[in-house]
Parts: structure tokens; sequence; C-alpha cells
């Protein structure tokens, strides 16, 4: 999993006024929890953006004033019409715990399906992931090269090491769609056959 270093400043001075200067100057205030003590911090909104406008996954190291803590993103909050960073929230990690998070899934060979003409539909663009931090994968790899037309591939068929996928085994993750010209084609052969 790769890793990326983010500078944090800690918080003095807490409250909405505080925050609301924090935001004015384009940093955003934030909370790391998961360690002995929850640790506020700040930090310039433009440091986050290779970590939230990145479809992949991400171990962050949080360096505040020297201290460098481990930890994943665990969540955000925007605002509703600006979409200004409101506020941040890290989760700090260690080795003995397991941790759960939302990896991206890549979808890997060329299905029968499609050569058929059928179109590949990702159902699951991200799946969430338990697993030790040394064991989580930084994608999760799913083999379609044998999905032929109509065929699904589920989350029960994934091949799995050392950790855990948290959805229903029947979940579909892709599947092969038949497009609606070659549905009418098959149809119109169909009923050749019958004549």
């Amino acid at each position: 999993m790769k890793v990326i270093e983010i500078l944090g400043y800690k918080r003095a001075n807490l409250g909405k006024a505080e925050s609301k200067k924090l935001r004015t100057a384009a940093h955003v205030p934030g909370v790391l929890y998961g360690g002995t003590e929850q640790v506020h911090f700040h930090m310039p909104m433009v440091f986050l953006r290779d970590l939230v406008y990145t479809p992949y996954a991400h171990f962050v190291d949080l360096n505040m004033e020297g201290a460098i803590y481990r930890c994943i993103l665990q969540e955000m909050q925007f605002h509703p019409v600006s979409e200004m960073m409101l506020h941040v929230d890290f989760l700090q990690i260690f080795d003995h715990k397991k941790i759960k998070m939302q990896i991206p899934t890549a979808f890997v060979g060329k299905a029968i399906g499609v050569t058929k003409g059928g179109v590949l539909s990702k159902k699951q663009r991200k799946l969430t992931i338990a697993a030790y931090p040394k064991d989580m994968p930084s994608m999760v790899h799913i083999d379609v090269s044998d999905l032929d037309l109509g065929q699904i591939v589920r989350v029960f068929q994934i091949p799995i090491e050392n950790y855990i996928i948290l959805a229903s085994p029947n979940t579909p993750v892709a599947s092969i769609e038949i497009p609606r010209a070659l549905r009418s084609a098959a149809s119109k052969e169909e009923k050749k056959g019958k004549q």
C-alpha cells in the first residue's frame, strides 16, 4: 500500500470561531483518533488533494511537528454547496490491529463475452476490506477472462489473501451485459430457426 506523507499542525484553540478562521485561511481542521488520546490539528487543504481526489487507497504518515502517526482517512466533510473541505478525521493504525478500508477494484483480463460483443459492467468500483495493515491490498484484482455473455462474477468468487471482503458473498461485482442490438439479433435468429 502506497504511503502519503502529510504535514499537520497541532491546534491549541478549539471551537467554531477558530475553525472558521482556519477555513478562511484555506486550512482544514481535523482530528486523529485511535491512539491513546485524540489529537486536534489543522493542515492546508492543498495537502489533502493527492489523498482525496484519487481512485486509489493510501496509508498516511501524518507528520505533526516531528511526531509521525501512521493512519488512514476515516471521514471527510464537505460544504454542501461550495464543496469546500470542512473537516477531516484520521484513524491511527497499528500493526497488531485490524482495520477496515474501502479498496478499489481492478478488472483484469479480456472477458469472452466482450469479444462476442458484450459490455463489461462494473458493479462495485470499491469493496470494504478488513485486514491487518501489512495485509491490506492497494487494489482488489478481479479476473474477468472467463465471463461469457450474461454471466456475473460475485464476491465469493474473488480469491482473497489474508484479508476479508465485508460484503454479502452473493454481491455482484461485475457482469457481461448483452447489448440490445445483440439481443434482438439473437431473437431474430431464434425465430428463423423455429420457422
